[in-house]
């Protein structure tokens, strides 16, 4: 008995004024397991409550929120042992300084993983564009948000991204969206003839809405060309690059039989002897 009471004894030197017996590492992991029997017993009751959508959100806000209770709780579990946390931080404020400004940049992800989880503003499937990388949101974490790009590579988002630039969510006002095609023609082509040829190729489309029926704009009188813009809707935006490379090769197999010129740009260049 005495040599289990010393072996309880047995203390470790941290620093000259601190010291740590293995009867407190032992209360230590006791309070530490505890915690974690509560934390998941919380988990679980919040989760019985919860809608499926808003699993995923409370488990990453509740991985953020366990590990700050844990940290709590040591501090507690080594006051109440004796032991002078404050000494230990004072000691360590060069060291905590370093740290913290290494993982400014790490909370600022986490915060914003949180904020963008608890406002909504991205959801999965979700498609967006940033940095001029477009993509659809396949996952939301609490530090990064992985989309997948229209050429099927992963794109990993730090959160902090979503928050501190401008950011373009393609479907937030829902899945359908407007795209366009823009052309243009030589001068003396039939303009009502073109209007015909690139409405009836938008509406030949099978991804392409039947309502509202696609459009033409005559945008301009250009340099070389009439200048229009095909308007049409779709309802997956992560397909409008496959969709607008079909309506061209389309439109230029209908002008070439219809006589319908896309002229390329010409300069008249007069030499003085």
């Amino acid at each position: 008995m005495n040599k289990f009471k010393e072996f309880l004894n047995f203390s470790f030197e941290i620093t000259d004024k601190i010291h740590l017996d293995v009867k407190t590492v032992i209360f230590i992991i006791f309070v530490i397991v505890i915690t974690s029997m509560l934390l998941k017993l919380i988990r679980k009751l919040v989760n019985r409550r919860l809608d499926e959508d808003d699993k995923g959100k409370f488990k990453a806000i509740f991985t953020f929120l366990q590990y700050f209770v844990y940290v709590i709780v040591l501090i507690i579990a080594l006051e109440s042992s004796g032991i002078e946390v404050g000494v230990l931080l004072a000691g360590s404020a060069a060291l905590l300084v370093g740290i913290g400004l290494g993982l400014q940049t790490l909370f600022q992800d986490i915060i914003s993983g949180i904020f963008i989880l608890l406002d909504k503003t991205l959801t999965v499937n979700d498609i967006v564009e940033v940095d001029e990388k477009v993509g659809k949101i396949i996952e939301i974490r609490l530090r990064t948000t992985r989309a997948l790009t229209i050429d099927d590579k992963v794109l990993i988002i730090p959160n902090h991204k979503f928050l501190t630039q401008s950011l373009f969510n393609w479907t937030q006002n829902g899945v359908q969206t407007t795209e366009g095609v823009e052309v243009g023609v030589a001068y003396g082509s039939d303009v009502e003839l073109v209007r015909k040829i690139l409405v009836d190729v938008a509406k030949a489309h099978p991804k392409i809405l039947k309502s509202p029926e696609p459009k033409v704009l005559f945008t301009d009188f250009g340099d070389s060309a009439l200048q229009f813009k095909l308007l049409f809707n779709i309802n997956n935006s992560y397909t409008h690059l496959q969709i607008k490379s079909d309506l061209r090769f389309e439109i230029d197999k209908k002008f070439r039989e219809n006589n319908v010129t896309i002229p390329f740009p010409q300069r008249d260049v007069h030499l003085i002897k």
